[in-house]
């Protein structure tokens, strides 16, 4: 199956990134090449790192990109990009890209076990290895589970549904996506039910965490910082209210000068701003952007520039 994925805030992204027909860039998040084709159309003798960490975003931007000679396809965590270019001999950025979050292609195939709407293996990881989401439904103690989903998901029925969760597992092993939807449904009131379906943040905070999402968007921010040159630019789209503020958090800190008391009559710790912040709000999409993708209703776009 090809990875399909409709790239969010493309055009104010890849202006954002003030690009240079000779720069380096990385694309951490590659995808389905959306927002690295749009980088590789502005590039001449540039270089574009397209990373990703699952294999059928690989096998796709792979062959679509193959006669581009300003590309080349870098299989890995985003959060692990400084070394993975430094191994390519690569030690400074023009600009960085990071679209964060479950793609289309992923929430659209049901094998994949990401969506609630398809019977499938329990499953939501994105490299395809390591931990599932079964591991971790089916294995988790009640504390952790009720933490994760209220944490991540910022569900309020989150102790209810943990508790579910663990009642049922002693029954026999939770394994696919509809036995754990429901038992999500079961364990909220009758009007959540009617309000949207009520497995959905439950599903994102299980997805996070198996994926260790916030951990790796954490990292990925660093090793971005550190990559990218003078007057470099990092761009940043987030899709969920936790993410958006550790990527706000982390732009500020950076932006931020002298830390000394106001009543210093001179500044003694000597930090300057390390960046200048392009957007001092996020932004969002537009009207016309909706009509076409309403999974671009949550997507928030941050850039700052390396001084």
């Amino acid at each position: 199956m090809s990875f399909t994925h409709l790239p969010v805030l493309l055009k104010e992204t890849v202006e954002g990134l003030n690009i240079k027909s000779d720069g380096i860039y990385v694309d951490g998040t590659a995808g389905g090449g959306g927002h690295s084709w749009e980088i590789l159309k502005r590039l001449e003798s540039g270089k574009l790192y397209s990373i990703d960490r699952d294999p059928d975003a690989i096998k796709t931007v792979t062959e679509r990109f193959k006669n581009e000679p300003c590309s080349q396809i870098v299989r890995g965590r985003f959060g692990d990009m400084k070394e993975l270019l430094n191994a390519l001999e690569v030690y400074e950025a023009d600009g960085v890209l990071l679209d964060i979050g479950v793609s289309s292609h992923q929430l659209d195939t049901p094998e994949r076990g990401f969506s609630f709407h398809e019977d499938a293996p329990l499953d939501m990881r994105m490299s395809q290895s390591g931990e599932s989401a079964k591991d971790l439904v089916n294995n988790l103690s009640y504390p952790e589970l009720a933490r994760i989903i209220s944490t991540y998901g910022e569900e309020k029925f989150a102790s209810s549904i943990a508790r579910n969760i663990v009642r049922a597992r002693e029954e026999r092993e939770i394994e696919t996506t509809l036995e754990l939807a429901e038992i999500i449904k079961a364990s909220v009131p009758q009007r959540v039910r009617r309000e949207g379906h009520p497995a959905r943040q439950t599903f994102q905070a299980i997805r996070i965490a198996v994926n260790d999402e916030f951990g790796e968007l954490e990292r990925g921010l660093d090793g971005a910082f550190e990559l990218l040159r003078q007057g470099g630019r990092l761009a940043v789209i987030t899709f969920h209210s936790i993410e958006d503020r550790i990527t706000k958090q982390k732009m500020n800190s950076w932006a931020q000068g002298c830390t000394c008391p106001k009543d210093f009559p001179v500044c003694v710790c000597g930090n300057k701003p390390k960046v200048r912040i392009i957007t001092r709000k996020p932004i969002t999409a537009s009207e016309e952007e909706l009509e076409i993708n309403p999974r671009s209703r949550s997507a928030k776009l941050r850039i700052c520039e390396k001084l």
